[in-house]
Parts: C-alpha cells; sequence; structure tokens
C-alpha cells in the first residue's frame, strides 16, 4: 500500500493567528515544528495500517515548511514550488492508493480558524459547477481524477462540517474546535498526534472501499477576487469572462486544469501586494 499525506499548517493543534504561518518569526519556527509532528504522526498511522510507501506533501504556502531532517526517515518528502498538483504532488505516482489530509482548514469566508481558499490575499471564493469549495475539496477532487480517493482529514470543527458530505467514507479527526477567524479551543499536539496517529491507522485499515471524489468532463468554474483590481488582473488572461466587479468566470478541461489556472492567479495576485 502506498499513501500520499497531505500536510497544511492552519488545521495544526494549537495554531491559531496569521503570525504562525508566515515566515521570518519565532512563532512560524514554533509551528512549522508543530506542522512535522503532526505529519510524523500521520506517517507513524500509515504504517502502523501495513503501508510499504508514504510520500509527505508539504503543503502550506512556499512548500517548504516542514524541516526534512525532523520528519520521519521512512517517507520520502515533496517540497518546493512551482508543481502542477501543488497540494497533491505525489498522487500521480503509481500505486498512490489513497489520500490523507492533515492540518487542513475551512474555505474562504468562512467561520474556521484562518480559514481560506488557496490565497487569502487574492480569493474571496472558489466555486465548480456551482460548488464552493475549500483546498480539500479542489484537491480531492484532483486526486480523484487520478482515481485516488481521500480516506482520512484532520483539522478543526469548521473543516470537518465542511467537508464531510465530500468524502462521507472518510475519517476525520477534530485538533480543535473555532470560536473565530484566529481563536479556538485546541488538543494539546500530544493528544492531537495521537488521534491522527489512530485516525489515519483506521481509516487505511478499513474493509470498506473508499470511493474517489470525482467531478466529470469540463469544469465551470467561478472565481471571486478579494478586490476589483484583483479582477482586473485576473481578467487579463483572454479566456476569463467578468461577471461583475469581483467576479469572473472559466472553463477549464477538467479539475487539474482549473487548479493549475487558479494557482496561476495567485501567483499572478503577487504584483498587486
Amino acid at each position: 500500500m502506498k499513501v500520499l499525506i497531505s500536510t497544511d499548517i492552519e488545521g495544526v493543534a494549537g495554531v491559531y493567528h496569521p503570525e504562525q504561518t508566515r515566515q521570518g518569526n519565532p512563532e512560524y519556527e514554533r509551528a512549522r515544528l508543530l506542522m512535522a509532528q503532526e505529519a510524523n504522526a500521520a506517517i507513524a498511522g500509515a504504517f502502523d495500517a501495513g503501508a510499504d510507501e508514504v510520500l509527505v506533501n508539504d503543503s502550506h504556502g512556499g512548500f517548504r515548511n516542514m524541516p526534512p531532517d525532523v520528519l520521519d526517515p521512512r517517507a520520502r518528502v515533496v517540497q518546493g514550488k512551482p508543481r502542477y498538483l501543488s497540494m497533491v504532488a505525489g498522487v500521480e505516482e503509481d500505486g498512490v492508493e489513497a489520500v490523507c489530509m492533515i492540518g487542513y482548514h475551512s474555505r474562504a469566508q468562512g467561520r474556521g480558524i484562518l480559514a481560506h481558499t488557496i490565497n487569502s490575499f487574492a480569493f474571496a471564493g472558489v466555486s465548480l459547477g456551482g460548488q464552493e469549495l475549500g483546498e480539500a475539496g479542489l484537491y480531492g477532487a484532483l486526486a480523484g481524477e487520478y482515481g485516488v480517493p481521500v480516506v482520512m482529514g484532520s483539522g478543526d470543527d469548521v473543516f470537518i462540517a465542511e467537508n464531510r458530505g465530500l468524502f462521507p467514507q472518510a475519517v476525520f479527526v477534530e485538533t480543535k474546535k473555532a470560536t473565530g477567524n484566529t481563536s479556538g479551543v485546541s488538543l494539546s499536539p500530544e493528544r492531537a498526534r495521537e488521534a491522527i496517529r489512530a485516525g489515519v491507522q483506521v481509516a487505511l485499515s478499513s474493509r470498506v472501499k473508499v470511493l474517489p471524489l470525482v467531478f466529470e468532463g469540463p469544469q465551470t468554474v467561478t472565481l471571486r477576487a478579494q478586490t476589483a483590481a484583483l479582477a482586473d488582473l485576473f481578467c487579463q488572461w483572454p479566456a476569463f469572462e467578468r461577471v461583475d466587479g469581483v467576479t469572473l468566470r472559466f472553463v477549464a478541461a477538467d479539475v487539474e486544469s482549473a487548479v493549475r489556472m487558479l494557482n496561476c492567479c495567485s501567483a499572478m495576485s503577487s504584483m498587486l501586494r
């Protein structure tokens, strides 16, 4: 069994504030270790369940957060950007059977801790075929195009509530409860790691066949930008249709194309910071 673990930081136990997610300060240095420790818990759970091979994908920000020498040496590490499959890079490898999403968060303008979708500066909302999705939905659907299901996820209670319907067979582990965008009630890091390890083991040991999330055919993507200036910028792309001051629409051949186009917009937005 070959497993991909995608690890973000906003859903990690003990993480509440943007300062903890941005390089260049002591709060981030501590948070990136908490992120790596939750990844290690998931790696251990995968091997407990009989995995032969584990890939761990560093899926936050610049994709080079977790110190490689801190991570369980049994796993291979996917780090650095740009990369076409972003938060699920590695899913394209032969033999990957399952994705676990660790430290994930709720979608843009949701009520979860540090809620956003891909880029908090740029995007106020992303919908595929009229269904609003966060990062878990977008990247779960991208994994689904490769025939790989999401079997487990961890994060706050709002993240779980938003995504349980998309992944009804998955095991979810609640690491904290959101009381606001930058506040909540968290398990201790130790308890969170114990729960994640157990959750991954249960998910991968289940005899129930988990189905991948599949969005068939071309995808109509609706993107709400945070400002009209950002919508102006994104609509330099001729394929984009302007709907209103902050909303644009485009058609992508599939989910992978949609995600790659969104990530290009995210990169473009840096010129307006």
